[in-house]
């Protein structure tokens, strides 16, 4: 009997001018060559369907997107220079967080994926890194998209340093926003030389959550580094869908 692939639920974006729900192909086509199957999630807040398509998940993309998170949602008062706000996307990727934390599934948050993972935890966003520092290296590198711009330090021992086998990582990038304070349970573990957090992992032992800043889907074919996370990543989800086998046959004997 062929064995099932884990399945891979990654949040859409929202084109408000068309009102279509989309989503970049190398999301899916990253975590379809890493071995799993990719499954799109519409953006529909609503917490019976968030729970219905979840319960046949296996782990947890949440891309990147176009809009910022809103800053009330973190206590804080909208900044002069904050990006555009699609309620239904924050809303729809925190019900989804909810779901994660708990059924203790695998999870990958990319760039926007990482700050509303951050926002959900307690955590805090710089709204806009060029206005709120000055000081900051460039973090919009513009095209081509998967150029490795700048570098990353990574946290000795960390599950981002023993993919890499190393304490720095070349990375792309694409953010005018970033982690400010860190939210419960995340650790900070990647940083670039101006100090902004360019990744975060869960402190606690019984799951699999890693958040980058970066874009890993971008050129992910070319590079080891990559390609190390999203089989990482995929390795969760396939031994959360064994552990959940295994606990569903238990509850079901008699």
């Amino acid at each position: 009997m062929k064995k099932r692939r884990p399945r891979i639920g990654i949040t859409m974006r929202i084109e408000l001018e068309t009102d279509r729900f989309y989503l970049s192909r190398h999301y899916s086509e990253a975590v379809a060559a890493a071995g799993a199957d990719p499954i799109s999630l519409s953006l529909i807040p609503q917490r019976e369907y968030i729970s219905s398509v979840m319960a046949g998940l296996d782990g947890v993309l949440l891309p990147g997107s176009d809009s910022d998170i809103d800053p009330l949602r973190y206590g804080h008062e909208p900044h002069r220079d904050l990006g555009n706000v699609h309620p239904i996307k924050d809303e729809t990727d925190l019900l989804v967080l909810e779901e994660i934390e708990q059924h203790r599934m695998p999870l990958l948050a990319i760039c926007f994926g990482m700050q509303i993972l951050n926002v959900h935890r307690g955590g805090t966003l710089i709204q806009d890194i060029p206005s709120e520092m000055p000081q900051a290296i460039k973090h919009q590198q513009g095209a081509p998209r998967d150029r490795p711009s700048h570098a990353v330090r990574l946290l000795p021992e960390s599950q981002l340093a023993t993919l890499k086998n190393g304490e720095q990582a070349m990375v792309n990038s694409h953010h005018h926003q970033a982690v400010q304070t860190v939210g419960r349970a995340l650790l900070a573990t990647a940083w670039t030389a101006d100090r902004l957090v360019e990744a975060l992992e869960d402190t606690r032992d019984d799951r699999f959550v890693i958040g980058v800043q970066w874009h890993p889907e971008l050129g992910w074919h070319q590079d080891d580094f990559s390609q190390a996370l999203f089989g990482r990543f995929v390795s969760a989800a396939v031994l959360h869908a064994e552990t959940s086998r295994e606990l569903s046959g238990a509850s079901a004997r008699p």
